[in-house]
């Protein structure tokens, strides 16, 4: 199937929620792309600055999820995570990645704003869809600092400011939380959902129970981004397989059961997004 627009899976993703997983290794991607064809929901394969720089580089791994992608039956978009610079945005969009998201979180609102807006306009000229972060100002662990909130009013200043496709909000999740303890702030999502005219991103979803993520779908959360939770299975895959021999040498004995474990963790995943008003 050719990779679709992100806007595109936003919408085959109604009235559930738009899964979002990271890719670090190959193995990730076809764990991603494997499992949404088996839960039969779209999702996204994300990229992010941190993964682009285990790599090196971005072209290798970025080629690698499009043409994964393109290879699959099942409805997917390739999207570039927590960029931090105008440079990595442009290497994205020319490798052939159509959706970025600009992090401009640690940086103070007026700055984040004039960063965000300037690479909104540079991408919306070549046809790509932009999502943004908003939180906390200044935290020096951005916008999903533990405390931080994004505030409706200003959440709605700052897409009107910028012109972005989606907003990332700070609403109670954390990033690389390796327990599903964080409560989110319901009521808050659905006073965001209530006034952002764009659909809202929740970032840190590995740390939020199940029943805490269909809820922030029925509160108005369109886009859920989960990665530590797929390499914690990944991992423990990973240990079984090499505590049982300890000889092992052969990757595709080790990391097999680990993409196993990543399928069925996304799968996992896509069922549940898929009914939010399940309780």
């Amino acid at each position: 199937m050719t990779v679709l627009p992100l806007s595109e899976l936003l919408s085959i993703a109604r009235p559930g929620g738009l899964a979002a997983f990271n890719v670090i290794a190959l193995e990730h991607a076809e764990a991603i792309a494997d499992a949404a064809q088996a839960a039969d929901r779209p999702a996204v394969l994300q990229i992010s600055e941190n993964t682009v720089r285990y790599h090196g580089g971005l072209k290798a791994i970025g080629r690698a999820c499009l043409e994964v992608a393109k290879e699959s039956p099942a409805a997917l978009a390739v999207h570039l995570d927590h960029a931090t610079s105008h440079e990595l945005v442009r290497e994205a969009v020319e490798v052939g990645i159509r959706s970025v998201m600009y992090d401009g979180s640690a940086l103070d609102y007026a700055a984040n704003v004039e960063a965000t807006a300037r690479i909104a306009r540079w991408c919306h000229e070549r046809g790509v869809h932009v999502e943004a972060e908003l939180g906390e100002v200044g935290g020096k662990d951005g916008a999903h600092a533990a405390g931080a909130r994004t505030d409706p009013d200003e959440a709605v200043a700052f897409v009107a400011a910028t012109g972005v496709d989606a907003l990332a909000v700070a609403v109670g999740s954390s990033h690389a939380m390796h327990s599903r303890a964080a409560r989110l702030d319901e009521e808050l999502i659905g006073r965001l959902a209530a006034k952002v005219p764009v659909p809202l991103v929740l970032h840190g979803s590995s740390g939020v129970p199940d029943a805490g993520l269909q809820a922030a779908v029925r509160q108005g959360m369109a886009k859920i981004n989960i990665a530590t939770r797929l390499n914690i299975v990944l991992a423990e895959a990973v240990r079984v397989a090499l505590a049982a021999d300890p000889e092992l040498s052969d990757p595709r004995r080790y990391l097999g059961p680990g993409r196993t474990a990543v399928r069925a963790e996304v799968e996992h995943f896509l069922r549940l997004l898929t009914s939010p008003h399940t309780p």
